[in-house]
């Protein structure tokens, strides 16, 4: 927001010179926008870092130096927003556009490789990263590690076979904010807009766990717990808007689905924390669709229709509200064979 900097989920609409967004009452899309975004001149930035509890932003500036920051729920959704978005700005310059391709076809994750995992493993006491305290400028940091160590630890842990390898996974590590810069001289390196040389394989560039400085984290106990129910492969996600167990209102979440362990995660998307406001164990659940015709028993308020319900083993009834027939249908099908 630009006078209340809260977060709120907006439906947006790319246009050939514009981006429009939408305010969603009751989980349907108003009529007419809320705001809009005009192309002409702007520049984007993508990934942004501006905000370390988000680190799947898009920051549009336009010619008159307002900026905007947008939040997706996937690295793959953003680069497709950044893509199109980028793509409209430089109408007429294929060859930016096809640049921005290029860049993005050349970073992906290795396969078999979970970030969950690798951050849980860097901190087991024994065989994880050594945390040290190290000081730059005159200015002592606790538990940091650098980022030649942090390279030697992934090859030495099989993670990668090369130093690139190794950046590149290291990068995506800072990108979805398991780690962060601390210091001059990596905070520094974060500005340059190639991805790929935003984390120094340097002895003297420093990094820690983003969940040191996370207020949030009561005790070690609490991490171990949240990484534990989180290191699964993440299968799907996306928005969907869901009702309340007890005001029965409807507001819209975003939903992480994950394979071993099998759970099925919700955000809120206007928090700044990072975390789950809830979730469940998908073992033992059943899901299917709900008929449009009418509103079934347990539903109440704005109903638009696409409605599926989970109900857990421990007889917890989700009702949850796809954006189409379609979506719904993917999200059943990404379900059932985790239950």
């Amino acid at each position: 927001g630009h006078v209340v900097r809260n977060w709120k989920v907006r439906w947006f609409v790319l246009l050939q010179d514009k981006l429009l967004y939408y305010k969603i009452e009751g989980g349907k899309k108003e009529p007419s926008p809320k705001g809009r975004i005009l192309l002409d001149g702007c520049t984007i930035t993508c990934p942004c870092l501006e905000y370390e509890n988000r680190p799947l932003l898009i920051k549009l500036k336009t010619k008159t130096n307002t900026d905007y920051f947008l939040e997706c729920c996937s690295r793959e959704e953003r680069d497709s927003w950044a893509l199109d978005i980028t793509g409209a700005i430089h109408a007429g310059h294929p060859v930016q556009v096809q640049e921005l391709h290029r860049m993005k076809n050349s970073f992906k994750l290795l396969e078999n490789i979970s970030l969950h995992h690798i951050v849980e493993r860097m901190y087991d006491s024994s065989t994880g990263i050594k945390l040290t305290r190290n000081l730059e400028q005159g200015n002592r940091y606790k538990e940091t590690f650098t980022g030649s160590a942090l390279v030697d630890w992934l090859i030495s842990n099989s993670f990668a076979v090369s130093r690139f390898e190794a950046v590149t996974l290291a990068s995506m590590l800072m990108e979805e904010n398991f780690i962060k810069p601390v210091g001059t001289r990596s905070t520094e390196a974060t500005r340059y807009s190639d991805l790929s040389e935003q984390f120094l394989d340097d002895s003297t560039a420093l990094y820690m766990f983003a969940e040191s400085s996370n207020k949030n984290i009561s005790s070690k106990e609490a991490l171990q717990f949240n990484i534990s129910e989180l290191r699964g492969t993440i299968v799907k996600q996306g928005f969907l808007v869901k009702q309340g167990h007890k005001r029965k209102n409807w507001k819209v979440r975003r939903f992480v689905l994950r394979a071993d362990p099998a759970f099925l995660h919700y955000y809120d998307p206007t928090k700044e924390e990072n975390r789950p406001v809830g979730g469940f164990s998908l073992r033992g659940c059943l899901v299917s669709a709900l008929e449009d015709n009418g509103v079934p028993a347990g539903v109440k308020g704005n109903v638009q229709g696409n409605l599926f319900k989970i109900i857990t083993k421990n007889d917890i009834h989700y009702y949850i509200q796809a954006s189409s027939k379609a979506e719904r249908t993917q999200w059943i099908e990404a379900i059932k064979p985790l239950t």
